[in-house]
């Protein structure tokens, strides 16, 4: 009998879907050949014989399933198939049947199958991998503990800790992350005491517990995993996503950029973590250490880049957004994929730079970039900076109506136009009509947090400083965690001279959700000093001008050293501020009140 007949391929000829009267061609034509074929000169020459397991029974069998299925009855082509691929214990009988329960929408039956699979092939890879897909489908997460330990047994060694390792990503979309994180505890435990899979197994773990809002046993693992391994860049990538939340985290990515300087990667994330931080004066030094040690990582000459256009610092932007557009043309010339180099990256570039002219006051040289970015997901960026240009040739109804024109698809645009047109007024300081803009917005949008805000900021550049307060207690009461809002409340206070315990209690809550942010520093340093607390002051104000030398926080700074004496300090500092932003204006209040003349 030919060799296409033996009994695999057979089976794979069903796990490809082929029809019943296929099925029988093939059979007539294997007869056929089989006839057809001269005898051989020699008995040496014959070709083996094969003998087909594919007996009549079996071959009945399989016939009434595939018409059970091509007649519209799953369930029963199901059955059938499934007794098959028991009798028979062939794996691709075992997938066809699954694929039928899958198309039926009957994940239990599938299941049936997968189980009833591993019962025949225990050691089938296959059959663990498809259970496990099955189980993490129906969401039965206290029944995975079994087959995903099988599986990771039967994972070659040298590929466990990278399967290890990729589970977090396998189930981060489950729902109730603490009962995913239970099934897989005690499949990751034995992993943690064995050196080759030890570090991959408590990073694992440390993002689960993340996951599931269990940040100290996560720190915790972390910890473990770094002193075990500093060089590793699981650890220093976990501890990452904590900075924001978890103080201590911030030490293991550091320890890990001691014990591997050329970490590129890990340090170019650590430099975007402190930038969203806000801590620009640090993300900067660590962002120009991968342009020093990797020039061509364009991620990193583009955040730099943006830092420097924040500080108000054009020329270093500038500096850092050309170098970034010379190595993405470069990578592009050169055919090479990446997408760092791809037209929405560069065209992300061209509006920095627009902004970059705008700062230097270039608003000819700000059009011609906008003028490069064409089509892009960012029209209403690209527009809004065309309005800022023409508001400051004078033209801020041209502007605003420019905003005004642009598409609205749902509430997000509209939310984010309302949002823009009042950021417009606020850079003209139209103080009150920004103020009716966003008031008509949270008319529209009632109990958005982001946008009574805004408008509470609003209220208080008109002097109303009861609505404004009640405007951030509405959105504290919306948004318990919105930091922003007890740091606002309590600045707001300590600038009045009022309420200072108070104040100090809403600072101090705001820096509990979000540590160490230098805004947040700074107004717990003039908090202090609203108290007669100098040193203490003086300490969080250094801290934060460090974190992000920003004009108004070197205003701060300047007024408590100039009040300690150390008046040539203080007027270094807010020189330093002044060739920042020199029409700030709480430097220029600061100064006019101390009657210091730069």
């Amino acid at each position: 009998m030919p060799d296409f007949l033996r009994r695999t391929t057979l089976a794979r000829l069903l796990s490809q879907g082929l029809t019943v009267a296929v099925m029988c061609s093939a059979l007539a034509a294997a007869s056929s050949h089989a006839q057809e074929q001269p005898a051989a000169e020699t008995p040496a020459a014959a070709a083996p014989i094969y003998n087909s397991e594919l007996d009549a029974p079996l071959f009945y069998q399989l016939l009434i399933g595939e018409m059970e299925l091509r007649a519209g009855e799953p369930g029963n082509a199901f059955q059938v198939l499934l007794d098959a691929a028991r009798r028979t214990g062939d794996e691709a009988l075992f997938r066809r049947v699954i694929g039928i329960a899958l198309q039926a929408r009957a994940g239990d039956q599938a299941l049936i199958a997968a189980r009833a699979w591993r019962q025949i092939a225990p050691e089938s890879t296959e059959a663990l991998q498809t259970t496990v897909q099955l189980l993490l489908g129906l969401n039965r997460l206290p029944e995975l503990s079994e087959p995903l330990g099988a599986l990771l047994k039967l994972t070659a060694p040298d590929q466990r800790a990278g399967a290890i390792a990729a589970l977090p990503r396998l189930l981060q979309r489950l729902p109730e992350p603490k009962r995913v994180l239970s099934a897989l505890e005690p499949v990751l435990q034995p992993y943690l005491l064995q050196p080759e899979t030890s570090t991959a197994a408590h990073v694992s773990l440390a993002r689960l517990n993340l996951v599931a809002g269990e940040a100290t046993a996560a720190l915790g693992l972390l910890k473990a995993a770094s002193s075990q391994e500093p060089g590793a860049e699981g650890p220093a990538l976990v501890a990452l996503e904590m900075l924001s939340s978890e103080p201590e985290a911030e030490a293991l990515v550091q320890a890990h950029l001691k014990a591997k300087p050329a970490s590129d990667f890990v340090r170019l994330a650590y430099g975007r973590a402190l930038a969203r931080a806000q801590r620009h004066g640090d993300a900067i030094r660590e962002l120009s250490a991968v342009t020093q040690s990797d020039p061509d990582m364009l991620g990193a000459w583009m955040s730099l880049g943006a830092l420097q256009l924040d500080l108000r610092h054009p020329k270093e932007a500038e500096t850092a957004l050309n170098a970034y557009l010379e190595r993405a043309e470069a990578a592009t010339r050169d055919g090479k994929t990446n997408p760092e180099a791809g037209p929405e990256a560069r065209q992300q570039a061209y509006l920095l730079l627009a902004q970059v002219a705008e700062q230097k006051g270039d608003l000819k040289a700000a059009e011609a970039w906008l003028a490069k970015v064409g089509d892009t997901k960012e029209l209403l960026q690209v527009q809004y900076r065309r309005a800022s240009v023409l508001a400051r040739q004078g033209k801020l109804e041209q502007g605003r109506k420019l905003l005004q024109s642009l598409p609205e698809q749902n509430d997000d645009d509209i939310k984010s136009k309302l949002t823009a047109e009042a950021q417009l007024l606020r850079d003209a300081k139209q103080w009150r009509a920004a103020y009716e803009v966003l008031g008509a917005a949270n008319k529209r949008f009632e109990n958005d947090a982001n946008l009574l805000y805004e408008q509470s900021m609003l209220a208080e550049k008109l002097d109303r400083m009861d609505e404004m307060e009640r405007l951030l207690r509405k959105v504290i009461a919306l948004k318990p965690d919105y930091h922003h809002a007890y740091n606002a409340l309590g600045y707001s206070l300590a600038e009045r001279n009022t309420r200072l315990d108070e104040a100090k209690r809403l600072i101090q809550k705001a820096l509990e959700l979000a540590p160490n942010e230098p805004f947040l520093l700074d107004s717990l340093g003039w908090v202090e000093y609203r108290m007669g607390q100098k040193d203490e002051a003086l300490r969080l104000l250094q801290q934060a001008y460090k974190s992000r030398p920003d004009t108004e926080i070197a205003a701060h700074l300047g007024e408590v050293l100039w009040v300690m004496g150390k008046q040539e300090e203080a007027k270094r500092v807010w020189r330093e501020g002044a060739g920042r932003d020199r029409t700030n204006e709480v430097l220029k209040e600061t100064l006019a009140r101390l009657r210091v003349s730069l």
